[in-house]
């Protein structure tokens, strides 16, 4: 039963999420790992990412772990910076060159992609309305890349964001 105490404190870290590589990387079997999951009715999200049933579903973060090679950018980084007060319609992230976005695109979220030496500057950190850390890019690399995708995007969060 130490292992599920292990489970239940990942799970309290994460707001109700547990990864199947978060429990690995704590030393929790895959079969312990399953039972758990399966006692305690966890809701599968995607591939290895479950949520507890008395959890809020943060869809942004859950996108993070999905996709950990892709950052919040554009419009929602405006948003996460304060920069708008409006929360996007479409979440919009940046990924490398190459990166393979059809299973994003489907759920609705607009991807950028750029050269992978231009892909880490200015990732920060910024943290969701439901508490969870995401990485985000800072607010000078938002405003250079709102300018470079300025007819792209809505007049007034532009002028906004500008402000």
């Amino acid at each position: 039963m130490r292992e599920y105490q292990q489970l239940e404190r990942i799970a309290a870290e994460h707001n109700g999420v547990l990864a199947t590589a978060n429990a690995l990387a704590a030393g929790v079997s895959k079969d312990i790992f399953k039972s758990f999951i399966t006692e305690n009715q966890y809701e599968r999200v995607y591939h290895g990412i479950y949520l507890a049933p008395d959890a809020w579903r943060d869809e942004v973060y859950l996108t993070q772990l999905r996709c950990p090679q892709v950052v919040y950018s554009h419009d929602s980084a405006l948003f996460y910076h304060d920069l708008t007060d409006r929360e996007p319609l479409q979440r919009t992230v940046t990924a490398k060159t190459g990166y393979n976005p059809t299973h994003l695109t489907a759920d609705g979220v607009k991807v950028y992609t750029v050269k992978e030496e231009l892909y880490t500057l200015g990732i920060t950190e910024a943290v969701t309305p439901f508490g969870n850390t995401i990485r985000v890019y800072d607010m000078d690399r938002t405003i250079c890349d709102i300018v470079r995708s300025r007819n792209a995007m809505e007049t007034q969060v532009y002028k906004e964001a500008w402000k």
